[in-house]
């Protein structure tokens, strides 16, 4: 374990979708909250796709996903913020205007540590994730630099580390044994993400809600299994920003 890591003061997952953050670094952000960092979330896109309903109503369904994230924090223990950037979901850029906002938000948060998609993972399908991905990394560069958008009136800010989930060669675990519930907790707040990402076909079967735990658990026992831990949520770490 890096030490800019093992008890941080605050922390930012900057993810693309609402629950993104849950399903890569939940356990890990409900460990850090119990321990006393201070969570916040930066969700990019309002969801809206996130439906394999054509007749939804998609502006219902951004409220639906904004009041979702805010419950799965609360679940998790965060005492920090949840802001959203409102990018159509799926047409997420990382281009200037969105780098300035990304960066904004870390000069006004000041984060210890910020956690974000590996933007380099190969063979990955959805475009937001690897766009969040790198307005995480170019944000980080951004909000260090006193000369990127001076027009914030923000000191800069430079955070301690960053960790990229869904790296292909991760080198960093958080051990999070005793943490598999407060994760699951959180995700099954994103209820209207059962039929697609969550594989819950009904929501009052508690076969299948214990199913879904156990794919959690066992899913956090198989990353942690190269590290020689029983349960862990995998990083690339990188300390020097």
């Amino acid at each position: 374990m890096n030490p800019p890591f093992s008890n941080p003061q605050s922390v930012l997952a900057i993810v693309a979708h609402p629950d993104d953050a849950e399903f890569q670094c939940g356990a890990t952000l409900a460990k850090w909250a119990a321990g006393g960092t201070i969570v916040h979330h930066l969700v990019c896109t309002d969801g809206s796709k996130g439906t394999w309903d054509p007749d939804a109503d998609q502006v219902a369904l951004i409220a639906t996903r904004k009041a979702e994230q805010q419950a799965a924090a609360r679940r998790l223990d965060s005492k920090g913020s949840v802001i959203f950037l409102d990018q159509v979901d799926g047409e997420l850029q990382s281009d200037l205007a969105m780098r300035s906002e990304v960066s904004r938000v870390i000069r006004q948060l000041r984060p210890q540590i910020v956690i974000g998609h590996d933007p380099w993972t190969r063979y990955r399908l959805h475009p937001d994730h690897r766009h969040a991905g790198l307005l995480a990394v170019e944000g980080i560069v951004a909000a260090r630099d006193p000369f990127f958008f001076p027009e914030h009136g923000l000191e800069p800010h430079r955070p301690d580390g960053l960790l990229l989930f869904e790296a292909e060669e991760p080198d960093h675990a958080e051990d999070v044994k005793g943490w598999e519930s407060a994760k699951a907790s959180a995700l099954l707040e994103h209820r209207s993400q059962f039929e697609t990402t969550h594989r819950i076909r009904d929501a009052n079967d508690p076969a299948e809600i214990k199913a879904f735990e156990n794919r959690i658990r066992a899913e956090l026992e198989r990353l942690a299994e190269p590290f020689g831990l029983d349960s862990a949520e995998v990083f690339k770490a990188i300390t020097d920003l």
